[in-house]
Protein backbone atom coordinates (compact mmCIF):
# COMPACT_ATOMS: atom_id res chain seq x y z
CA UNK A 1 0.00 0.00 0.00
CA UNK A 2 2.89 2.48 0.75
CA UNK A 3 3.36 3.80 -2.89
CA UNK A 4 -0.90 4.90 -2.84
CA UNK A 5 -0.58 6.43 0.20
CA UNK A 6 0.18 10.55 0.79
CA UNK A 7 1.17 13.08 2.96
CA UNK A 8 -1.80 14.69 4.95
CA UNK A 9 -2.77 17.15 2.82
CA UNK A 10 -2.91 20.74 3.88
CA UNK A 11 -1.30 19.92 7.60
CA UNK A 12 1.24 22.61 7.59
CA UNK A 13 2.24 24.67 11.06
CA UNK A 14 -1.31 23.46 12.37
CA UNK A 15 0.27 20.55 14.68
CA UNK A 16 -2.26 19.82 17.08
CA UNK A 17 -5.16 19.69 14.58
CA UNK A 18 -3.76 17.24 12.10
CA UNK A 19 -3.26 14.64 15.32
CA UNK A 20 -6.88 15.25 16.38
CA UNK A 21 -7.87 14.16 12.84
CA UNK A 22 -5.37 10.82 12.91
CA UNK A 23 -6.15 9.86 16.17
CA UNK A 24 -8.25 7.10 14.25
CA UNK A 25 -6.92 3.96 15.90
CA UNK A 26 -8.01 2.41 19.06
CA UNK A 27 -6.44 2.68 22.20
CA UNK A 28 -7.51 -0.33 23.27
CA UNK A 29 -7.58 -3.90 21.76
CA UNK A 30 -10.51 -6.77 21.74
CA UNK A 31 -8.20 -9.34 23.50
CA UNK A 32 -6.91 -7.50 26.25
CA UNK A 33 -9.46 -5.20 27.67
CA UNK A 34 -12.82 -6.24 25.88
CA UNK A 35 -15.10 -4.03 27.54
CA UNK A 36 -13.17 -0.46 26.67
CA UNK A 37 -12.78 -1.49 23.12
CA UNK A 38 -16.31 -2.41 22.82
CA UNK A 39 -17.21 1.16 23.92
CA UNK A 40 -14.69 2.74 21.53
CA UNK A 41 -15.88 0.60 18.62
CA UNK A 42 -18.91 1.91 19.53
CA UNK A 43 -18.49 5.87 19.67
CA UNK A 44 -15.67 5.80 17.16
CA UNK A 45 -17.59 4.20 14.02
CA UNK A 46 -20.41 6.92 15.16
CA UNK A 47 -22.93 4.16 15.75
CA UNK A 48 -23.93 6.01 19.29
CA UNK A 49 -23.11 8.95 21.64
CA UNK A 50 -23.24 9.16 24.91
CA UNK A 51 -26.15 10.67 27.02
CA UNK A 52 -26.01 12.95 29.81
CA UNK A 53 -28.45 10.65 31.73
CA UNK A 54 -26.67 7.51 32.64
CA UNK A 55 -27.76 4.32 30.46
CA UNK A 56 -29.26 6.06 27.50
CA UNK A 57 -27.69 6.50 24.14
CA UNK A 58 -28.20 8.09 21.33
CA UNK A 59 -28.68 5.94 18.57
CA UNK A 60 -26.85 7.99 15.18
CA UNK A 61 -27.47 7.04 11.70
CA UNK A 62 -24.89 4.77 10.78
CA UNK A 63 -26.45 2.07 13.91
CA UNK A 64 -30.31 3.10 12.97
CA UNK A 65 -29.43 2.12 9.31
CA UNK A 66 -28.63 -1.09 10.61
CA UNK A 67 -32.31 -1.60 12.75
CA UNK A 68 -34.05 -0.29 9.61
CA UNK A 69 -32.75 -2.95 7.53
CA UNK A 70 -33.85 -6.18 9.94
CA UNK A 71 -37.16 -3.94 10.41
CA UNK A 72 -37.98 -4.06 7.15
CA UNK A 73 -37.48 -7.82 6.44
CA UNK A 74 -39.03 -8.84 9.73
CA UNK A 75 -42.12 -6.32 9.31
CA UNK A 76 -42.73 -8.28 6.09
CA UNK A 77 -42.02 -11.44 7.31
CA UNK A 78 -44.25 -11.37 9.79
CA UNK A 79 -47.36 -9.58 7.48
CA UNK A 80 -47.49 -12.76 5.49
CA UNK A 81 -48.26 -14.49 8.65
CA UNK A 82 -50.95 -11.78 9.21
CA UNK A 83 -49.64 -10.16 11.69
CA UNK A 84 -50.97 -6.16 12.03
CA UNK A 85 -49.15 -3.60 13.32
CA UNK A 86 -50.36 -1.19 15.81
CA UNK A 87 -49.35 1.15 18.83
CA UNK A 88 -50.41 1.32 22.56
CA UNK A 89 -49.20 4.23 25.16
CA UNK A 90 -46.49 4.07 26.71
CA UNK A 91 -48.21 5.11 30.48
CA UNK A 92 -49.54 1.65 32.28
CA UNK A 93 -51.70 2.48 35.42
CA UNK A 94 -50.42 0.52 38.74
CA UNK A 95 -53.34 -1.61 39.13
CA UNK A 96 -52.97 -3.05 35.94
CA UNK A 97 -49.06 -3.57 36.03
CA UNK A 98 -49.52 -5.37 39.00
CA UNK A 99 -52.47 -7.84 37.95
CA UNK A 100 -50.03 -10.85 37.22
CA UNK A 101 -48.16 -11.29 40.35
CA UNK A 102 -44.89 -13.49 38.77
CA UNK A 103 -44.98 -10.82 35.82
CA UNK A 104 -44.71 -7.83 37.49
CA UNK A 105 -42.46 -9.32 40.51
CA UNK A 106 -39.98 -10.54 37.37
CA UNK A 107 -40.15 -6.54 36.00
CA UNK A 108 -40.46 -4.88 39.27
CA UNK A 109 -37.40 -3.56 40.28
CA UNK A 110 -36.90 -1.90 36.43
CA UNK A 111 -39.63 0.02 36.32
CA UNK A 112 -39.69 3.67 35.99
CA UNK A 113 -42.80 5.89 37.38
CA UNK A 114 -44.03 8.73 36.89
CA UNK A 115 -44.69 10.64 39.72
CA UNK A 116 -45.48 14.91 39.34
CA UNK A 117 -46.75 17.04 36.50
CA UNK A 118 -44.88 20.08 36.40
CA UNK A 119 -45.02 21.28 39.97
CA UNK A 120 -47.63 18.97 41.46
CA UNK A 121 -47.41 15.18 42.30
CA UNK A 122 -49.79 13.06 40.81
CA UNK A 123 -52.59 11.21 42.75
CA UNK A 124 -51.52 7.91 41.62
CA UNK A 125 -48.10 7.52 39.95
CA UNK A 126 -47.59 6.54 36.37
CA UNK A 127 -45.42 3.36 35.10
CA UNK A 128 -43.57 3.43 32.01
CA UNK A 129 -43.96 0.36 30.09
CA UNK A 130 -41.04 -2.11 30.61
CA UNK A 131 -42.93 -4.42 28.24
CA UNK A 132 -46.29 -4.56 26.95
CA UNK A 133 -48.65 -7.32 28.01
CA UNK A 134 -50.45 -5.29 30.56
CA UNK A 135 -50.91 -2.56 28.54
CA UNK A 136 -52.66 -4.66 25.91
CA UNK A 137 -54.86 -7.18 27.53
CA UNK A 138 -57.26 -5.32 29.03
CA UNK A 139 -58.23 -4.25 25.40
CA UNK A 140 -57.47 -8.10 24.32
CA UNK A 141 -60.52 -8.86 26.55
CA UNK A 142 -62.54 -6.12 25.18
CA UNK A 143 -61.69 -7.11 21.75
CA UNK A 144 -62.19 -10.86 21.75
CA UNK A 145 -65.36 -11.68 22.70
CA UNK A 146 -66.48 -14.57 20.15
CA UNK A 147 -64.35 -17.39 18.23
CA UNK A 148 -64.56 -15.72 14.85
CA UNK A 149 -62.55 -12.57 16.83
CA UNK A 150 -59.76 -15.13 16.68
CA UNK A 151 -56.60 -15.65 16.05
CA UNK A 152 -55.41 -12.04 17.39
CA UNK A 153 -52.18 -11.44 15.80
CA UNK A 154 -50.71 -7.72 16.90
CA UNK A 155 -47.39 -6.14 16.89
CA UNK A 156 -45.74 -2.92 17.95
CA UNK A 157 -42.34 -1.41 17.02
CA UNK A 158 -41.61 0.55 20.29
CA UNK A 159 -39.24 2.02 22.80
CA UNK A 160 -39.51 0.50 26.24
CA UNK A 161 -37.84 1.76 29.80
CA UNK A 162 -36.02 -0.55 31.79
CA UNK A 163 -34.09 1.27 34.65
CA UNK A 164 -31.12 -1.02 34.78
CA UNK A 165 -28.56 -0.73 37.32
CA UNK A 166 -26.49 -3.17 36.80
CA UNK A 167 -23.24 -2.45 33.87
CA UNK A 168 -25.00 -0.02 31.39
CA UNK A 169 -23.57 -0.88 27.63
CA UNK A 170 -24.76 0.38 24.54
CA UNK A 171 -27.13 -1.74 22.95
CA UNK A 172 -26.97 -5.09 25.25
CA UNK A 173 -28.10 -3.51 28.59
CA UNK A 174 -29.51 0.36 28.37
CA UNK A 175 -32.54 2.29 29.97
CA UNK A 176 -34.53 2.82 26.68
CA UNK A 177 -34.22 0.63 23.77
CA UNK A 178 -35.97 0.04 20.64
CA UNK A 179 -37.65 -3.33 19.54
CA UNK A 180 -40.85 -4.89 18.30
CA UNK A 181 -42.73 -6.93 20.75
CA UNK A 182 -45.52 -9.29 19.32
CA UNK A 183 -48.84 -10.22 20.91
CA UNK A 184 -51.02 -12.90 19.77
CA UNK A 185 -53.99 -14.47 20.80
CA UNK A 186 -55.70 -18.29 19.75
CA UNK A 187 -58.49 -20.89 20.45
CA UNK A 188 -55.98 -23.70 20.49
CA UNK A 189 -53.01 -24.21 22.12
CA UNK A 190 -51.40 -26.17 19.28
CA UNK A 191 -52.11 -22.89 17.28
CA UNK A 192 -49.77 -21.04 19.80
CA UNK A 193 -46.78 -23.17 20.02
CA UNK A 194 -46.80 -23.32 16.33
CA UNK A 195 -46.57 -19.40 15.75
CA UNK A 196 -43.42 -19.25 18.85
CA UNK A 197 -41.83 -21.60 16.68
CA UNK A 198 -42.15 -19.93 13.13
CA UNK A 199 -41.33 -16.67 15.13
CA UNK A 200 -38.15 -18.03 16.41
CA UNK A 201 -37.39 -19.49 13.49
CA UNK A 202 -37.35 -15.27 11.92
CA UNK A 203 -34.90 -14.46 14.81
CA UNK A 204 -32.37 -17.09 14.02
CA UNK A 205 -32.62 -15.51 10.27
CA UNK A 206 -32.38 -12.30 11.59
CA UNK A 207 -29.09 -13.26 13.16
CA UNK A 208 -27.64 -15.71 11.07
CA UNK A 209 -28.60 -14.78 7.60
CA UNK A 210 -28.19 -10.94 8.30
CA UNK A 211 -25.82 -10.29 11.12
CA UNK A 212 -23.89 -13.45 10.01
CA UNK A 213 -24.06 -14.27 13.90
CA UNK A 214 -23.97 -18.55 14.91
CA UNK A 215 -27.23 -19.29 17.21
CA UNK A 216 -28.60 -21.75 19.21
CA UNK A 217 -32.44 -22.72 19.49
CA UNK A 218 -33.63 -23.76 22.90
CA UNK A 219 -35.71 -23.53 25.80
CA UNK A 220 -35.35 -21.65 28.96
CA UNK A 221 -35.38 -23.38 32.17
CA UNK A 222 -38.41 -22.77 34.48
CA UNK A 223 -36.00 -20.30 36.70
CA UNK A 224 -34.99 -18.41 33.21
CA UNK A 225 -38.41 -17.66 31.77
CA UNK A 226 -40.22 -15.11 31.19
CA UNK A 227 -42.31 -14.24 34.46
CA UNK A 228 -45.93 -15.22 34.11
CA UNK A 229 -45.10 -17.71 31.14
CA UNK A 230 -46.53 -20.78 30.30
CA UNK A 231 -42.60 -21.60 28.25
CA UNK A 232 -39.90 -19.21 26.56
CA UNK A 233 -38.11 -20.15 23.39
CA UNK A 234 -35.19 -18.48 22.84
CA UNK A 235 -31.81 -17.78 20.24
CA UNK A 236 -28.78 -17.81 22.11
CA UNK A 237 -25.19 -16.50 20.64
CA UNK A 238 -21.92 -16.64 22.45
CA UNK A 239 -19.28 -13.81 22.89
CA UNK A 240 -16.23 -15.92 23.07
CA UNK A 241 -14.04 -12.86 23.89
CA UNK A 242 -15.87 -12.68 27.25
CA UNK A 243 -16.58 -16.31 27.65
CA UNK A 244 -20.54 -15.28 27.96
CA UNK A 245 -23.49 -16.46 26.68
CA UNK A 246 -25.80 -13.61 25.22
CA UNK A 247 -29.84 -14.66 24.70
CA UNK A 248 -30.47 -12.77 21.11
CA UNK A 249 -34.21 -12.83 21.58
CA UNK A 250 -37.15 -14.23 22.79
CA UNK A 251 -40.35 -16.13 21.70
CA UNK A 252 -42.87 -17.18 24.82
CA UNK A 253 -45.85 -18.95 25.28
CA UNK A 254 -47.94 -17.50 27.65
CA UNK A 255 -50.40 -20.23 28.00
CA UNK A 256 -53.36 -18.99 29.47
CA UNK A 257 -52.34 -17.20 32.97
CA UNK A 258 -52.73 -13.96 31.47
CA UNK A 259 -56.23 -14.80 29.75
CA UNK A 260 -57.47 -15.72 33.32
CA UNK A 261 -55.85 -12.98 35.25
CA UNK A 262 -57.63 -10.10 32.21
CA UNK A 263 -60.65 -12.60 31.33
CA UNK A 264 -59.56 -12.84 28.23
CA UNK A 265 -62.83 -15.28 26.79
CA UNK A 266 -64.62 -15.51 24.07
CA UNK A 267 -67.50 -18.33 23.39
CA UNK A 268 -66.58 -20.87 21.11
CA UNK A 269 -68.24 -22.77 18.38
CA UNK A 270 -70.32 -24.79 20.41
CA UNK A 271 -71.15 -21.66 22.08
CA UNK A 272 -69.08 -22.56 25.46
CA UNK A 273 -67.17 -19.88 27.21
CA UNK A 274 -63.41 -20.67 26.94
CA UNK A 275 -60.36 -19.37 27.28
CA UNK A 276 -57.83 -17.95 24.59
CA UNK A 277 -53.95 -18.95 24.31
CA UNK A 278 -51.39 -16.59 24.01
CA UNK A 279 -47.82 -15.71 22.81
CA UNK A 280 -45.12 -12.85 23.27
CA UNK A 281 -42.28 -12.54 21.20
CA UNK A 282 -39.57 -9.51 20.56
CA UNK A 283 -36.10 -8.40 19.54
CA UNK A 284 -34.33 -5.42 20.30
CA UNK A 285 -31.46 -3.18 19.22
CA UNK A 286 -29.60 -5.61 21.36
CA UNK A 287 -28.83 -7.45 18.16
CA UNK A 288 -26.52 -4.22 17.11
CA UNK A 289 -24.43 -4.67 19.89
CA UNK A 290 -23.85 -8.80 19.66
CA UNK A 291 -22.92 -7.91 16.07
CA UNK A 292 -20.10 -5.40 16.67
CA UNK A 293 -18.99 -7.89 19.90
CA UNK A 294 -18.92 -10.76 17.25
CA UNK A 295 -17.36 -9.30 14.52
CA UNK A 296 -15.36 -6.33 14.97
CA UNK A 297 -11.65 -5.91 15.10
CA UNK A 298 -8.96 -4.21 16.49
CA UNK A 299 -9.48 -1.65 13.57
CA UNK A 300 -13.12 -1.25 14.67
CA UNK A 301 -15.80 -2.38 13.35
CA UNK A 302 -16.83 -5.12 10.99
CA UNK A 303 -20.06 -5.00 8.90
CA UNK A 304 -21.74 -7.84 7.75
CA UNK A 305 -22.69 -6.50 3.99
CA UNK A 306 -26.71 -7.25 4.20
CA UNK A 307 -27.38 -5.28 7.24
CA UNK A 308 -24.02 -2.34 6.13
CA UNK A 309 -25.41 1.41 5.27
CA UNK A 310 -22.64 1.26 3.24
CA UNK A 311 -21.17 -2.02 1.46
CA UNK A 312 -18.56 -0.27 -0.71
CA UNK A 313 -16.59 3.11 -0.39
CA UNK A 314 -14.43 4.44 -3.62
CA UNK A 315 -11.36 6.08 -2.91
CA UNK A 316 -9.42 8.27 -5.34
CA UNK A 317 -5.70 7.63 -4.51
CA UNK A 318 -4.21 10.67 -7.26
CA UNK A 319 -0.67 10.98 -6.72
CA UNK A 320 1.26 14.59 -7.31
CA UNK A 321 1.31 14.65 -11.28
CA UNK A 322 -1.92 12.27 -11.74
CA UNK A 323 -4.64 13.27 -13.71
CA UNK A 324 -6.82 14.31 -10.37
CA UNK A 325 -10.24 14.85 -12.36
CA UNK A 326 -9.47 11.62 -14.40
CA UNK A 327 -9.45 9.54 -10.94
CA UNK A 328 -12.29 11.45 -9.63
CA UNK A 329 -14.42 11.04 -12.28
CA UNK A 330 -13.37 7.49 -12.48
CA UNK A 331 -14.37 7.11 -8.69
CA UNK A 332 -17.90 8.58 -9.69
CA UNK A 333 -18.75 6.39 -12.50
CA UNK A 334 -17.83 3.42 -10.90
CA UNK A 335 -20.50 4.41 -7.63
CA UNK A 336 -23.21 5.30 -10.33
CA UNK A 337 -22.38 1.68 -12.18
CA UNK A 338 -22.34 -0.26 -8.85
CA UNK A 339 -25.51 1.94 -7.47
CA UNK A 340 -27.88 1.30 -10.38
CA UNK A 341 -26.86 -2.62 -9.90
CA UNK A 342 -28.29 -2.46 -6.28
CA UNK A 343 -25.39 -2.07 -4.70
CA UNK A 344 -25.31 0.70 -1.83
CA UNK A 345 -21.40 2.66 -2.77
CA UNK A 346 -20.48 6.10 -2.12
CA UNK A 347 -17.15 7.58 -2.79
CA UNK A 348 -15.11 9.77 -0.70
CA UNK A 349 -13.93 12.88 -2.39
CA UNK A 350 -12.95 14.60 0.62
CA UNK A 351 -9.73 16.87 -0.72
CA UNK A 352 -8.41 17.95 3.12
CA UNK A 353 -7.70 14.06 3.87
CA UNK A 354 -5.30 11.89 2.66
CA UNK A 355 -6.13 8.28 1.24
CA UNK A 356 -4.44 6.42 4.27
CA UNK A 357 -6.55 8.22 6.74
CA UNK A 358 -9.88 7.49 4.95
CA UNK A 359 -8.47 4.13 4.45
CA UNK A 360 -8.77 4.03 8.90
CA UNK A 361 -11.76 6.04 8.80
CA UNK A 362 -14.39 3.91 6.32
CA UNK A 363 -12.41 0.48 8.20
CA UNK A 364 -13.18 1.88 11.67
CA UNK A 365 -16.49 2.31 10.19
CA UNK A 366 -16.68 -1.46 8.92
CA UNK A 367 -17.58 -1.25 5.66
CA UNK A 368 -17.68 -4.17 3.52
CA UNK A 369 -15.33 -3.33 1.00
CA UNK A 370 -13.05 -0.49 -0.11
CA UNK A 371 -12.05 0.33 -3.60
CA UNK A 372 -9.20 2.29 -4.42
CA UNK A 373 -8.63 3.86 -7.71
CA UNK A 374 -4.92 5.45 -8.40
CA UNK A 375 -3.36 6.90 -12.03
CA UNK A 376 -2.20 3.35 -12.24
CA UNK A 377 -5.69 1.78 -12.11
CA UNK A 378 -7.00 4.23 -14.47
CA UNK A 379 -4.37 3.43 -16.90
CA UNK A 380 -5.69 -0.11 -16.43
CA UNK A 381 -9.24 0.43 -16.50
CA UNK A 382 -9.27 -1.87 -13.41
CA UNK A 383 -9.87 -0.98 -9.87
CA UNK A 384 -8.19 -2.14 -6.54
CA UNK A 385 -10.83 -4.02 -4.13
CA UNK A 386 -9.86 -4.55 -0.48
CA UNK A 387 -11.89 -6.48 1.88
CA UNK A 388 -12.78 -5.36 5.35
CA UNK A 389 -12.98 -8.66 6.94
CA UNK A 390 -9.75 -10.12 6.15
CA UNK A 391 -7.97 -7.37 4.41
CA UNK A 392 -7.30 -9.29 1.27
CA UNK A 393 -7.03 -7.52 -1.91
CA UNK A 394 -7.45 -7.91 -5.44
CA UNK A 395 -7.28 -6.38 -8.77
CA UNK A 396 -10.85 -6.47 -11.08
CA UNK A 397 -11.43 -4.96 -14.19
CA UNK A 398 -14.00 -2.18 -14.75
CA UNK A 399 -15.55 -4.24 -16.90
CA UNK A 400 -16.69 -7.27 -14.75
CA UNK A 401 -17.56 -4.79 -11.54
CA UNK A 402 -20.71 -5.10 -10.90
CA UNK A 403 -20.39 -9.47 -10.72
CA UNK A 404 -17.15 -9.08 -9.14
CA UNK A 405 -18.51 -6.41 -5.68
CA UNK A 406 -21.43 -8.42 -5.89
CA UNK A 407 -19.65 -12.21 -5.39
CA UNK A 408 -17.62 -10.42 -3.16
CA UNK A 409 -19.95 -9.21 -0.85
CA UNK A 410 -21.57 -12.87 -1.06
CA UNK A 411 -17.96 -14.24 -0.09
CA UNK A 412 -17.74 -11.64 3.00
CA UNK A 413 -21.11 -12.22 4.60
CA UNK A 414 -20.54 -16.47 4.36
CA UNK A 415 -16.97 -15.96 5.61
CA UNK A 416 -18.00 -13.53 8.87
CA UNK A 417 -20.80 -16.58 9.59
CA UNK A 418 -18.44 -19.41 8.80
CA UNK A 419 -15.37 -17.39 10.98
CA UNK A 420 -17.66 -16.73 13.94
CA UNK A 421 -19.59 -20.21 13.94
CA UNK A 422 -16.18 -21.55 14.50
CA UNK A 423 -14.72 -19.18 17.27
CA UNK A 424 -18.01 -20.31 18.84
CA UNK A 425 -17.94 -24.32 18.58
CA UNK A 426 -14.22 -23.94 19.64
CA UNK A 427 -15.56 -22.74 22.84
CA UNK A 428 -17.97 -25.72 23.28
CA UNK A 429 -17.43 -27.96 26.22
CA UNK A 430 -19.22 -31.04 27.14
CA UNK A 431 -19.11 -31.84 31.06
CA UNK A 432 -20.20 -34.17 32.80
CA UNK A 433 -19.07 -33.59 36.68
CA UNK A 434 -18.88 -30.24 38.55
CA UNK A 435 -15.24 -30.27 39.14
CA UNK A 436 -15.04 -30.39 35.28
CA UNK A 437 -17.81 -27.58 34.95
CA UNK A 438 -16.09 -25.34 36.99
CA UNK A 439 -12.59 -25.93 35.20
CA UNK A 440 -14.73 -24.99 31.66
CA UNK A 441 -16.39 -22.02 33.66
CA UNK A 442 -13.00 -20.71 34.61
CA UNK A 443 -11.74 -20.66 30.81
CA UNK A 444 -14.74 -18.72 29.65
CA UNK A 445 -15.93 -22.01 27.64
CA UNK A 446 -20.11 -22.23 26.61
CA UNK A 447 -20.77 -25.30 28.94
CA UNK A 448 -23.12 -28.17 27.47
CA UNK A 449 -23.89 -30.74 30.55
CA UNK A 450 -26.59 -32.88 31.65
CA UNK A 451 -28.65 -31.97 33.60
CA UNK A 452 -31.57 -32.94 36.14
CA UNK A 453 -33.76 -30.21 35.10
CA UNK A 454 -34.78 -29.32 38.59
CA UNK A 455 -35.04 -25.72 39.66
CA UNK A 456 -32.96 -25.87 43.23
CA UNK A 457 -30.41 -27.54 41.46
CA UNK A 458 -30.42 -24.46 39.26
CA UNK A 459 -30.41 -22.12 42.58
CA UNK A 460 -27.83 -23.89 43.34
CA UNK A 461 -25.51 -23.64 40.70
CA UNK A 462 -25.64 -19.86 40.63
CA UNK A 463 -24.97 -19.69 44.63
CA UNK A 464 -21.72 -22.04 43.99
CA UNK A 465 -20.23 -19.64 41.19
CA UNK A 466 -20.80 -16.45 42.67
CA UNK A 467 -18.02 -14.47 42.32
CA UNK A 468 -16.46 -11.26 40.54
CA UNK A 469 -17.20 -12.65 37.21
CA UNK A 470 -20.50 -13.29 37.90
CA UNK A 471 -23.23 -16.11 38.44
CA UNK A 472 -23.19 -19.28 35.98
CA UNK A 473 -26.96 -20.05 34.86
CA UNK A 474 -28.45 -22.01 32.44
CA UNK A 475 -28.78 -20.68 28.82
CA UNK A 476 -31.28 -23.07 27.09
CA UNK A 477 -31.88 -26.20 26.59
CA UNK A 478 -31.08 -26.82 22.65
CA UNK A 479 -34.12 -28.59 20.24
CA UNK A 480 -30.76 -30.57 19.05
CA UNK A 481 -30.44 -33.05 21.95
CA UNK A 482 -27.41 -35.41 21.37
CA UNK A 483 -27.69 -38.62 22.84
CA UNK A 484 -28.09 -39.28 26.26
CA UNK A 485 -26.47 -42.39 27.39
CA UNK A 486 -28.98 -44.58 30.12
CA UNK A 487 -27.70 -43.87 33.47
CA UNK A 488 -26.53 -40.30 32.49
CA UNK A 489 -26.10 -38.89 35.86
CA UNK A 490 -26.67 -34.83 36.38
CA UNK A 491 -23.24 -32.74 36.59
CA UNK A 492 -24.70 -30.85 39.70
CA UNK A 493 -26.56 -32.58 41.83
CA UNK A 494 -25.40 -36.49 40.48
CA UNK A 495 -29.44 -37.49 40.02
CA UNK A 496 -30.48 -39.07 36.94
CA UNK A 497 -30.08 -36.77 33.74
CA UNK A 498 -32.95 -35.75 32.33
CA UNK A 499 -31.54 -33.33 28.88
CA UNK A 500 -28.39 -32.37 27.75
CA UNK A 501 -29.01 -28.20 28.58
CA UNK A 502 -26.15 -25.32 27.67
CA UNK A 503 -24.50 -23.26 30.53
CA UNK A 504 -22.30 -20.43 31.34
CA UNK A 505 -22.03 -16.59 32.25
CA UNK A 506 -24.21 -14.26 30.49
CA UNK A 507 -25.03 -10.94 29.73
Amino acid sequence: MAGREQKKAGGGGKKKEVKKETGLGLSFTKDENFGEWYSEVVVNSEMIEYYDISGCYILRPWAMSIWEIMQTFFDAEIKKMKVKNCYFPVFVSPGVLQKEKDHIEGFAPEVAWVTKSGESDLEVPIAIRPTSETVMYPYYSKWIRGHRDLPLKLNQWCNVVRWEFSNPTPFIRSREFLWQEGHTAFATKEEADTEVLQILELYRRIYEEFLAIPVTKGRKSELEKFAGGLYTTSVEAFIPNTGRGIQGATSHCLGQNFAKMFEINYENEKGEKAMVWQNSWAYSTRTIGVMVMVHGDNKGLVLPPKVAALQVIVIPVPYKDADTQGIFDACAATVATLSEAGIRAEADLRENYSPGWKYSNWEMKGVPLRIEIGPRDLANNQVRVVRRDNGEKTDISRVFLVEQVKGMLDKIQQSLFDVAKQKRDACVEVVKTWDEFVKALGKKKLILAPWCDEEDVEKDVKARTKGEMGAAKSLCTPFEQPELPEGTKCFASGKPAKKWTYWGRSY
